[in-house]
């Protein structure tokens, strides 16, 4: 998590080439809190805010709050969410401000309405966060947490053992796996199965407690699995340009310079020229285009608690 708080980072590629979440999540979560005898829609927090993707969503409730603890991003956020609702005046209804998960001193006791975090909950220490949660909460309170694990070339399930070689392969060198930050890695990938249930943490503070796996066919060992619900078509190009938003990949260039001087292209180049070929393989066609585009999906886990 580090990572995205170092000068480097680049935050706006970040906001630009991260999927967008879809519709049907945000309306799963709306309608999972309103079935809370007191469901009230005045305070709506994004905890882990980022770039304010997720935050702008939450404007069925009455103010939106975004936190996150890098000043880099609540500057990214700011300046997204005023590009994005361009002509629409909500600077009284979203705001942002800095603040660790575990820590969330900007907010009340009991004065939360639906506390979400979006790609961010496998950072956190759940010891400190399930009691934060449960004292900010108000009763009949919705916590919503989720994330996303690997993409996948929709169309092309061959391509999987490329991308996990990439992104979880031992090669120093050629690939992703020595560079992530863990164990948040780990937890993502695992479908936040690690992540606590708020029982083992703060027993007696919450009435319900539920994971949701939108992961269709991709991990058969999970319980329940919904259709996959987090899509993009993305061109080659763009696809390349989401390759460069992982924090891996930024401490890989940091630690590999000579890499990006390459005659074959830096890691990044190398990975998307692979996939091509396997696609053009499986099509029988010849390498596709930077502007061609493809299929992508994501695994995404959706965690839903309830305060008592």
């Amino acid at each position: 998590m580090a990572t995205f708080g170092k000068a480097t980072f680049n935050a706006a590629r970040y906001a630009s080439s991260r999927p967008t979440y879809p519709r049907q999540l945000y309306d799963f979560i709306f309608k999972y809190h309103e079935r809370a005898k007191g469901a009230r829609w005045d305070l709506a927090v994004d905890v882990g805010c980022g770039t304010g993707q997720a935050t702008v969503e939450l404007t069925p409730f009455k103010r939106v709050v975004g936190l996150d603890p890098s000043a880099k991003m609540i500057e990214q956020a700011r300046e997204s969410v005023k590009t994005r609702l361009a002509g629409l005046d909500l600077s009284t209804q979203i705001e942002f401000e800095q603040s660790s998960a575990e820590e969330l001193k900007p907010l009340q006791d009991g004065s939360v309405d639906l506390l979400t975090a979006a790609q961010a909950c496998h950072w956190f220490n759940w010891d400190k966060f399930w009691p934060e949660v449960a004292r900010v909460l108000r009763k009949d309170g919705t916590l919503a947490v989720w994330g996303y694990s690997e993409f996948r070339l929709s169309r092309y399930p061959t391509t999987t053992k490329l991308i996990n070689l990439y992104m979880q392969g031992s090669d120093p060198k050629n690939s992703l796996g020595p560079y992530w930050e863990r164990p948040g890695r780990t937890i993502l990938d695992n479908h936040l199965l690690d992540v606590p249930a708020p029982e083992a943490v703060a027993p007696g503070k919450f009435s319900a407690f539920e994971r949701v796996f939108f992961a269709g066919a991709h991990n058969p060992a999970l319980p329940d699995p919904r259709p996959v619900i987090l899509r993009k078509t993305l061109t080659w190009d763009e696809l390349r340009g989401y390759f460069y938003t992982a924090s891996a990949l930024h401490t890989f260039a940091e630690q590999n310079p000579a890499d990006a001087q390459r005659a074959d292209g830096d890691l990044a180049t190398r990975f998307q020229r692979s996939l091509k070929e396997e696609v053009a393989r499986v099509d029988g066609k010849g390498i596709p285009k930077d502007e061609d585009t493809v299929d992508i999906e994501w695994p995404l886990t959706l965690i839903l608690a309830r305060r008592a």
